[in-house]
Protein backbone atom coordinates (compact mmCIF):
# COMPACT_ATOMS: atom_id res chain seq x y z
CA UNK A 1 0.00 0.00 0.00
CA UNK A 2 1.32 3.73 -0.97
CA UNK A 3 2.08 6.15 1.76
CA UNK A 4 3.57 9.61 1.86
CA UNK A 5 3.29 11.39 5.00
CA UNK A 6 4.07 14.62 6.02
CA UNK A 7 5.45 16.22 8.81
CA UNK A 8 7.47 18.68 10.70
CA UNK A 9 4.48 21.76 9.88
CA UNK A 10 3.63 23.98 13.04
CA UNK A 11 3.75 27.65 13.67
CA UNK A 12 6.79 29.99 13.54
CA UNK A 13 7.62 33.34 13.83
CA UNK A 14 8.62 35.86 11.39
CA UNK A 15 11.94 35.10 9.57
CA UNK A 16 12.24 31.44 11.54
CA UNK A 17 12.44 27.92 9.98
CA UNK A 18 10.93 24.63 10.09
CA UNK A 19 11.79 21.35 7.98
CA UNK A 20 9.56 19.33 6.24
CA UNK A 21 9.61 15.58 5.57
CA UNK A 22 8.22 13.42 3.73
CA UNK A 23 7.79 9.88 4.59
CA UNK A 24 7.54 7.13 1.72
CA UNK A 25 6.12 3.51 1.38
CA UNK A 26 4.86 0.96 -1.21
CA UNK A 27 6.56 2.01 -4.22
CA UNK A 28 10.17 2.68 -5.98
CA UNK A 29 10.91 5.80 -4.21
CA UNK A 30 13.97 6.20 -5.75
CA UNK A 31 12.37 5.84 -9.10
CA UNK A 32 10.18 8.90 -8.45
CA UNK A 33 10.35 12.59 -8.92
CA UNK A 34 9.26 13.99 -5.57
CA UNK A 35 7.40 17.58 -5.37
CA UNK A 36 6.56 19.75 -2.91
CA UNK A 37 3.33 22.05 -3.28
CA UNK A 38 1.48 24.32 -1.23
CA UNK A 39 -1.96 25.67 -0.56
CA UNK A 40 -2.94 29.08 0.77
CA UNK A 41 -6.84 29.78 1.76
CA UNK A 42 -8.51 30.86 -1.16
CA UNK A 43 -5.58 30.28 -3.34
CA UNK A 44 -4.91 27.36 -6.06
CA UNK A 45 -2.25 24.81 -4.96
CA UNK A 46 1.00 25.86 -6.21
CA UNK A 47 4.42 24.08 -6.72
CA UNK A 48 7.34 24.93 -4.31
CA UNK A 49 9.97 22.76 -4.98
CA UNK A 50 10.84 19.35 -6.93
CA UNK A 51 13.84 16.77 -7.04
CA UNK A 52 14.66 14.51 -9.27
CA UNK A 53 14.87 10.98 -8.43
CA UNK A 54 18.48 11.08 -7.84
CA UNK A 55 18.66 14.14 -6.22
CA UNK A 56 21.00 15.48 -8.85
CA UNK A 57 18.45 18.03 -9.97
CA UNK A 58 16.34 20.37 -8.46
CA UNK A 59 13.94 23.23 -9.30
CA UNK A 60 12.07 26.14 -7.15
CA UNK A 61 9.78 28.89 -7.30
CA UNK A 62 11.16 32.11 -7.93
CA UNK A 63 9.34 32.50 -4.41
CA UNK A 64 11.19 30.50 -2.79
CA UNK A 65 14.51 30.66 -4.25
CA UNK A 66 17.75 31.14 -1.93
CA UNK A 67 15.12 30.15 0.76
CA UNK A 68 13.90 26.76 0.90
CA UNK A 69 16.27 23.73 -0.14
CA UNK A 70 14.50 20.37 -1.07
CA UNK A 71 16.38 17.21 -0.54
CA UNK A 72 15.84 13.39 -0.42
CA UNK A 73 17.12 10.35 0.93
CA UNK A 74 16.88 6.85 -1.23
CA UNK A 75 18.11 5.03 1.51
CA UNK A 76 15.37 6.02 4.11
CA UNK A 77 13.08 7.07 1.12
CA UNK A 78 12.28 9.99 2.97
CA UNK A 79 11.94 13.76 1.24
CA UNK A 80 12.60 17.43 2.76
CA UNK A 81 11.84 21.11 2.68
CA UNK A 82 14.05 23.34 4.79
CA UNK A 83 12.49 26.39 4.94
CA UNK A 84 14.47 29.59 6.06
CA UNK A 85 14.10 32.93 6.30
CA UNK A 86 10.22 32.03 6.46
CA UNK A 87 7.10 35.10 6.17
CA UNK A 88 3.65 35.48 6.32
CA UNK A 89 3.42 34.53 2.78
CA UNK A 90 4.62 31.50 3.56
CA UNK A 91 1.57 30.59 5.59
CA UNK A 92 -0.13 27.34 3.36
CA UNK A 93 -0.96 23.42 3.88
CA UNK A 94 2.50 21.96 2.34
CA UNK A 95 1.91 18.52 0.51
CA UNK A 96 4.29 16.40 -0.97
CA UNK A 97 4.18 14.60 -4.04
CA UNK A 98 5.26 12.05 -6.03
CA UNK A 99 5.06 11.09 -9.87
CA UNK A 100 6.47 8.75 -12.23
CA UNK A 101 4.77 9.15 -15.77
CA UNK A 102 1.48 9.27 -15.45
CA UNK A 103 1.43 7.83 -11.24
CA UNK A 104 1.27 10.54 -8.96
CA UNK A 105 0.52 10.00 -5.31
CA UNK A 106 -0.25 12.68 -2.71
CA UNK A 107 0.27 13.23 1.04
CA UNK A 108 -2.17 14.37 3.26
CA UNK A 109 -0.69 17.63 3.84
CA UNK A 110 1.08 20.06 6.74
CA UNK A 111 0.19 23.18 7.82
CA UNK A 112 2.66 25.63 8.58
CA UNK A 113 1.85 29.12 9.61
CA UNK A 114 3.86 32.33 9.61
CA UNK A 115 3.05 34.71 12.44
CA UNK A 116 4.29 38.16 11.08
Amino acid sequence: QVHLVESGGGSVQFGGSLRLSCAASGFTFSSFVVRWFRQAPGKERELVAGISGGGTNTNYADSVKGRFTISRDNVENMAYLQMNNLGPEDTAVYYCNAYLYSTYYWGQGTQVTVAP
